[in-house]
């Protein structure tokens, strides 16, 4: 394989990974937020740096993310994706964040602004399983955070 074929394979593979973030975040704001489990490897594992706190395996993955709050309006923002390729089945990323979000939205009525209520950034590493990449490792830094809060309270 020449210097071309192996620029080309690592582009196309943080293109991918990039686009496995973006995906992420499409199915919590806009999608099915369970599915979001789908994007992990079968082993995959979401944890916060700060508390301990940890979810493990597609199954926990679908339960936490499908249990949100039926009536929560979320909208998340992500930037500064950084990619780095490690070998051909593996790589890792940083990428910062923004999230708004209220509970008790009523679709029928456009909700104020609310401040965000967290940011800070990820560190994910990527799996190629079957020639799909995958999320093995989600580890959320938080920078800021605070409760979530309730439209109409």
């Amino acid at each position: 394989m020449d210097a071309h074929e192996d620029s080309l394979r690592e582009l196309l593979a943080a293109r991918a990974c990039e686009r496995l973030v973006l995906d992420l975040i499409h199915r919590l704001d806009l999608g099915e937020p369970a599915s979001v489990a789908e994007l992990f490897t079968p082993d995959g594992v979401w944890e916060w740096a700060a508390g301990g706190r940890r979810i493990a395996g597609r199954e926990e993955l679908a339960a936490y993310f499908g249990g949100r709050p039926a009536d929560r309006l979320s909208r998340r923002l992500a930037t500064n994706i950084r990619v780095t390729v490690d070998s051909p089945g593996t790589a890792h990323a940083t990428s910062y964040f923004v999230t708004y979000r209220v509970d008790g939205n009523d679709p029928a009525r456009l909700v104020p602004p609310p401040p965000p209520a967290n940011a800070g950034h990820y560190e994910d590493t990527f799996r190629r399983v079957d020639g799909t990449w995958l999320l093995a490792h989600r580890r959320l830094h938080l920078a800021f955070g605070g409760p979530t809060p309730r439209h109409g309270a």
